[in-house]
């Protein structure tokens, strides 16, 4: 993991621990999200913890505005050994009670919870109990001075992030990690670009407020995918106004598309046109759905609509499903195995990835 797929070196950052995962240095990069249900509802934010985790998701972040909802980590620590995040502002007590909750990491900003001996009081537990902290800023929520000093440009943020840094720095603390948000892509790119080379310490990627699901895939890829393919960047949050869930998937997919994850399952499958004569979007979804409830090593599946692409395609995969006049024809490793009518193209398509899975289970080639 030392090198991105267009063979820049990954920036070296510290390593921090965030219970058994570690961000930064030479770990694999990370894929957060945080709940979007009241924390001090336990059994409400625990089925989003679920979901989450069923998702894929890594690290999972809480907000903790209040002491209730500091109180209630204690009871979701209990349930759940994911690493958690407490995401805490102007109040130190609320970071004191998250730690005696039991969470994994603070997201914090040092300059907002109270005076110089607060912040002590804060170092001094998360040292003793070797948790780390994310200093998270945000463009929406920059210091009124470097506004008017700057506006909201690249330099703010990172002046801004300085500022925590020479806190936490004074107090000899060095297990943090740095996050510059923006909602706008190129100020987000520029702000991380020049960070990077001002610190030796780990970077958590995202645009904020990235908005509704079509919109934020979009900018999180470029700007996330941007500072990943120029090997910068250690852990990353898809914000989304959507599902947690669809979050991390869109974490995911930027890291697959990179070659930063190996990703267990890869569809190949055409966007469709007036050529296609299948019903391949039907065709597409319920063999998703049924081919992730199964148990697969990294496979490509191609399932394509049309003769013009649909054959080659189909004949790359390790099993491939060509459809055309109500008719499909299944692959298997580039030769032709069987032909089906369009009805029972899902099931013949499952049929023959669980034969292939078997087949080099048996063989000992996964």
């Amino acid at each position: 993991m030392g090198t991105t797929t267009v063979d820049r070196p990954r920036r070296k950052s510290r390593p921090v621990k965030v219970r058994n995962l570690t961000i930064g240095g030479d770990a694999p990069i990370l894929v957060q999200s945080m709940t979007k249900t009241d924390t001090r509802d336990v059994d409400a934010t625990m089925m989003e913890i679920y979901r989450l985790l069923v998702a894929g998701c890594d690290i999972i972040r809480l907000a903790v505005p209040d002491a209730d909802a500091a109180r209630a980590l204690k009871e979701i620590r209990k349930q759940t050994e994911a690493p958690l995040v407490a995401d805490i502002h102007f109040d130190y007590r609320l970071a004191l009670m998250a730690l005696e909750a039991g969470v994994d990491k603070l997201r914090i900003n040092p300059g907002n919870i109270g005076g110089r001996e607060k912040v002590e009081t804060v170092v001094r537990e998360c040292k003793a109990r070797g948790v780390p902290m994310r200093i998270g800023v945000n463009a929406g929520s920059l210091e009124k001075d470097l506004v008017a000093k700057y506006g909201r440009i690249p330099e703010a943020l990172v002046e801004s992030a300085m500022r925590h840094v020479a806190i936490l720095e004074d107090h000899d603390f060095l297990d943090m990690v740095i996050s510059l948000k923006s909602h706008d892509v190129r100020t987000m790119i520029a702000a991380y670009e020049l960070i990077a080379d001002r610190v030796p310490y780990a970077l958590h990627l995202g645009v904020t407020e990235a908005g509704p699901p079509a919109q934020s895939a979009v900018k999180s890829s470029v700007g996330i995918g941007h500072l990943l393919a120029a090997g910068i960047g250690d852990t990353l949050r898809v914000s989304m106004t959507g599902p947690g869930g669809e979050e991390v998937k869109c974490g995911l997919e930027i890291l697959y598309s990179l070659g930063l994850r190996e990703k267990k399952l890869e569809i190949v499958a055409c966007p469709t046109c007036g050529r296609c004569e299948i019903d391949l979007f039907n065709v597409v979804h319920q063999a998703e759905e049924k081919l992730l409830a199964l148990d697969l090593p990294p496979l490509k599946v191609a399932i394509m609509g049309c003769v013009v692409n649909g054959p080659g395609e189909s004949m790359e995969a390790d099993v491939g499903l060509a459809g055309g006049n109500g008719l499909g024809v299944l692959f298997r490793e580039g030769k032709i195995v069987r032909r089906v009518k369009e009805s029972e193209m899902v099931e013949a398509l499952v049929e023959e990835v669980t034969e292939y899975v078997a087949d080099k289970r048996a063989k000992g080639h996964v």
